[in-house]
């Protein structure tokens, strides 16, 4: 197991470097990852090599154990050279942290696991039946991103037991335990390989089982990880920030990918030969830029916020888990926002597939239908704990 600290980056500047050089390998391959509907090999060994998947496993087993802001700066950074990567590295880190919620002696196998890369489904896909020796699983998950690029899983299932009522369990599986169903034929986030996997009754000891309702209530691992900070933020407000730093990453992509074709390009059919020139395009820029600053404020908000909340070890509040939702949806809302502007104004010539704002846009429009980042569910959310109810989810 790798628990040298020699070879795992800690410090921000580190990972600041690190991403800084990844970002051209992240946009030299990301359109034959969205060809290939899965990541890359050469960027799959750059991760890989840059030590960004342990980003969320504890220090202790050798990973970063990074903190909210650090992982948002990160994975916003890799989104922003390709955002089915940077969502990809987003699911690896939730995962990573879901895992060091298991016993010892499990989080041990799991991360024993050179370059380990963890993969998760939070939507019970299965059910768990009990066995002498622990639980017989079986289920279908789809939506699995980066699974066939993985080590482990840890699944969202039900232990269903004659008379009683179905309990909400996370199992670690290893992926070469699960058949794996290539079904990811997407228009957008193409890259990410969110395949389905299938559980054919598979042995699974108790120790790889964990109840879900703790995990999301932000009960402390009963563990060694008991005390580790990062583990004092709930799992929704940690995972809202993660997958919240992608949105803001592809609106900076967009950014990007405008102002790289934009020198020498006219307007067609006026007399702007320069669409640089053209105070419409100011305008457009300005607006675009203004939406993605909105975005990157929610969720650079939401990771001091929860940082802060973590240093002060005071307990969250119902209120405040919401609000970090509404933070969440809000970024999406805004990236998006700036996202189809920039691909309104990039002419018809950047409908071809090697032109990078179609992308941009395709992946972005799939990943505002996530169900945890729709803006309007957020609102509704936020706006029923504003007005005296309690929450319609268990997911704050």
């Amino acid at each position: 197991m790798d628990t040298n600290p020699v070879d795992r980056p800690t410090a921000v500047t580190d990972l600041g470097k690190i991403t800084a050089d990844l970002l051209p390998i992240l946009r030299n391959f990301a359109q034959e990852g969205d060809e290939a509907r899965r990541m890359p090999q050469p960027v799959l060994d750059a991760l890989a090599e840059s030590g960004l998947p342990k980003l969320r496993i504890p220090i202790a087993l050798g990973g970063m154990e990074a903190d909210n802001r650090t992982t948002y700066e990160v994975v916003r950074a890799v989104s922003r050279g390709d955002g089915a990567a940077g969502w990809t590295l987003a699911v690896w880190a939730i995962s990573s942290w879901m895992a060091g919620l298991f016993p010892d002696t499990v989080q041990k196998t799991i991360f024993g696991t050179p370059s380990c890369r963890v993969a998760g489904i939070l939507s019970p896909g299965g059910v768990a039946v009990a066995a002498d020796d622990g639980y017989i699983l079986n289920g279908r998950w789809s939506f699995n991103t980066g699974a066939a690029q993985s080590h482990w899983n840890t699944l969202a299932a039900v232990i269903q037991e004659d008379n009683s009522e179905p309990i909400p369990v996370m199992v670690a599986v290893r992926i070469a335990d699960l058949v794996v169903d290539d079904d990811w034929h997407t228009s957008g986030m193409r890259g990410s390989g969110s395949i389905t996997v299938v559980a054919n009754g598979i042995r699974v000891p108790h120790a790889y089982v964990l109840p879900m309702g703790p995990a999301i209530a932000g009960a402390p691992p009963s563990n060694s990880n008991a005390t580790v900070p990062m583990y004092r933020t709930p799992f929704m407000v940690m995972a809202g920030i993660t997958v919240g730093a992608v949105a803001v990453g592809l609106a900076e992509a967009a950014i990007d990918a405008f102002l790289e074709r934009l020198p020498g390009r006219g307007i067609t059919y006026t007399d702007h030969a320069d669409q640089s020139q053209a105070g419409v395009t100011h305008l457009q820029v300005g607006a675009a830029s203004r939406l993605m600053e909105e975005a990157r404020l929610h969720v650079s908000h939401a990771a001091q916020f929860s940082d802060e909340k973590t240093a002060s070890e005071a307990p969250w509040t119902v209120e405040e888990r919401v609000r970090m939702r509404l933070h969440l949806g809000g970024a999406t809302r805004r990236a998006k926002e700036a996202v189809d502007l920039l691909a309104s104004i990039s002419g018809g010539s950047s409908t071809y597939l090697h032109v990078p704002i179609q992308r941009i846009q395709r992946d972005m429009h799939t990943l505002s239908l996530h169900a945890v980042m729709n803006p309007e569910t957020n609102d509704e959310l936020y706006g029923r704990v504003a007005c005296g109810m309690a929450p319609h989810t268990l997911y704050i």
